[in-house]
């Protein structure tokens, strides 16, 4: 255990365990903390994340320094996190502090000059942002929101937007997902009997489209009992 404490110099294998402890407790804490892609990150969520990132790093890379240290407090912080997180689950005023409700940038094709200066961004950044979006015009916006986590929802006008099948009252079928009965010639008895088929079902439908079971990369088979298979090459 001496590569847990601070050394004058550490070996190879010191160094690489460092490694291997410090990524082994990085992951535990972040499995407490929850994960989120960075794009989802709230304010306590960054300002977490660039902690932990530079109170472990010292130790990977200064052999004086000992992991001790790091590992404390990087427990007490996660500990700390957690107990906010859970504190402004109960309290609506403190959860708002951290993650305040979206407020409006455009409405009814209007810029709103008073919500770019709230959330310290240019017309050109909204411009962008909207052009990322296939929206061309202002004026098509029916509303447009400044998330908390720093993105711009846009809603088009009811006009503008296109018709799904509940407008023209279209029945659509319900959705599924294909159930993959084989895979990469193998047959995946467990997803066979869960879509209510045997062995018998599934030889007599490979019989008739002439093909074995080896040279199947993946077949497919979906609530309308519909069978497809796809070969390799």
């Amino acid at each position: 255990m001496d590569f847990f404490h601070g050394q004058e110099s550490l070996t190879t294998i010191q160094w690489i365990l460092r490694a291997v402890v410090t990524f082994i407790f990085l992951l535990i804490a972040t499995k407490l903390m929850g994960r989120r892609s960075i794009a989802q990150l709230r304010l306590i969520d960054f300002t977490i994340a660039l902690i932990l990132g530079n109170i472990l790093a010292h130790p990977l890379s200064d052999e004086r320094l000992g992991l001790k240290g790091s590992i404390i407090t990087t427990s007490v912080l996660t500990i700390m996190y957690i107990v906010t997180v859970l504190i402004s689950l109960k309290l609506e005023v403190f959860k708002n502090w951290l993650e305040p409700s979206p407020f409006p940038l455009i409405k009814n094709g209007e810029i709103i000059y008073k919500g770019l200066r709230k959330a310290r961004i240019t017309i050109d950044h909204l411009l962008s942002e909207a052009r990322k979006e296939k929206i061309e015009e202002i004026q098509k916006i029916s509303l447009a929101l400044w998330e908390p986590d720093g993105t711009i929802s846009f809603f088009l006008s009811p006009q503008l937007q296109p018709l799904t099948p509940e407008d023209i009252q279209v029945i659509r079928k319900p959705f599924s997902i294909p159930k993959v009965i084989i895979k990469e010639g193998k047959i995946d008895f467990n997803e066979l009997h869960n879509t209510g088929k045997d062995i018998n079902w599934l030889e007599g439908k490979t019989s008739l489209l002439n093909v074995e079971v080896h040279d199947i990369l993946i077949a497919t088979i979906d609530l309308q009992d519909e069978f497809k298979i796809y070969l390799y090459n």
